[in-house]
């Protein structure tokens, strides 16, 4: 991958977007999902008035779709969804970060080292990042991938991104707390929302649900997906660092030991994170059943900065030996 491609084609999306956002009279989020899609078609769409059409034509002769790899056209897609996102004030307008969705491909990547046909879901995709980022770093095995997110914007993002990267992604635009009309899957990947989900009627179909008040929604997510898990498939989420410590979190941890193992919990440094109680962590759970069983040692750590190569060098070393270890005793 090359940073220099990353720089041009978040160039040419940015620039593409203002003038859209200008002459179209949209968001900038809602211009930017207009730019990926012309990118991807390789022309402008004929619902748009002739003078943008011809800008669009013009931009096009700039650049090339397929003159990029996944990740640069990933990437490149990230940085422009960033810039929008500072100016969009919806708090669950936010985005995985990159270093951490790369750190979560590379997990994937060992949890299911040894299967070569898989399927994969995101029930709250947002733009579609950490998935895209996972997909991208499964290299050639056989994947179906699934993803719902609830926000309108957000999904049209999430779609173009995919489609622009040529990642078949089958997208659900609903409440991922819902039922939905798909299989038990493998893998289950996600940055959960975190916070309390207000519609109380749903939620008391759920185990988890609040005795009082409302309940959490993580924790609704985290049911939810074991629901759409086949026996022996895992699930790797960012979780808050107090999940197992707030006040409904002695329901959570029984649910977990009846429902499932945990494999790891590895706690995202600081540095990412402007406000230490905002500090997040990976959890990692296997799903009972399956000829599953829980591993002889959780895999439990601190994660140092991403931007410490030297320290991620020896946790990934660490890591490695435990998935060794991990995988012999399976």
């Amino acid at each position: 991958m090359k940073q220099e491609h990353v720089e041009q084609l978040f160039k040419w999306l940015d620039e593409t977007a203002e003038t859209l956002e200008r002459d179209l009279d949209l968001t900038y989020l809602e211009a930017l999902t207009e730019s990926i899609d012309t990118l991807s078609n390789g022309q402008p769409f004929d619902d748009i008035p002739e003078n943008v059409q011809t800008y669009l034509l013009n931009q096009l002769t700039k650049v090339k779709a397929d003159s990029f790899t996944k990740e640069e056209l990933r990437k490149a897609v990230q940085l422009a969804i960033l810039k929008g996102m500072k100016g969009a004030t919806q708090h669950q307008h936010l985005i995985t970060p990159d270093s951490v969705a790369m750190f979560m491909g590379y997990i994937s990547s060992k949890l299911l080292e040894d299967e070569s046909v898989f399927k994969i879901f995101d029930p709250a995709a947002g733009t579609g990042n950490l998935l895209t980022s996972v997909l991208n770093q499964l290299g050639d095995k056989e994947t179906e991938a699934f993803a719902s997110e609830v926000d309108q914007t957000l999904i049209q993002l999430a779609v173009a991104n995919a489609n622009l990267q040529k990642n078949k992604v089958e997208f659900f635009h609903q409440d991922s707390l819902r039922p939905f009309l798909m299989e038990p899957v493998d893998f289950v990947v996600s940055d959960l929302p975190v916070g309390y989900y207000p519609d109380d009627e749903q939620a008391a179909k759920y185990t988890l649900k609040a005795e009082h008040d409302h309940s959490y929604a993580h924790h609704l997510f985290i049911e939810q997906s074991l629901n759409y898990t086949k026996p022996g498939g895992y699930l790797m989420f960012i979780v808050p660092n107090f999940l197992f410590e707030s006040d409904q979190s002695h329901a959570l941890n029984t649910f977990l030991r009846e429902e499932g193992h945990i494999v790891g919990m590895l706690q995202l440094s600081d540095s990412l994170f402007k406000n230490e109680k905002h500090g997040k962590s990976i959890l990692i759970l296997q799903k009972k059943g399956g000829g599953s069983k829980a591993p002889k040692q959780a895999l439990l750590a601190k994660l140092p900065s991403f931007k410490n190569p030297q320290a991620m060098a020896d946790i990934l070393g660490q890591m490695n030996r435990w998935f060794d270890d991990y995988k012999t005793a399976k």
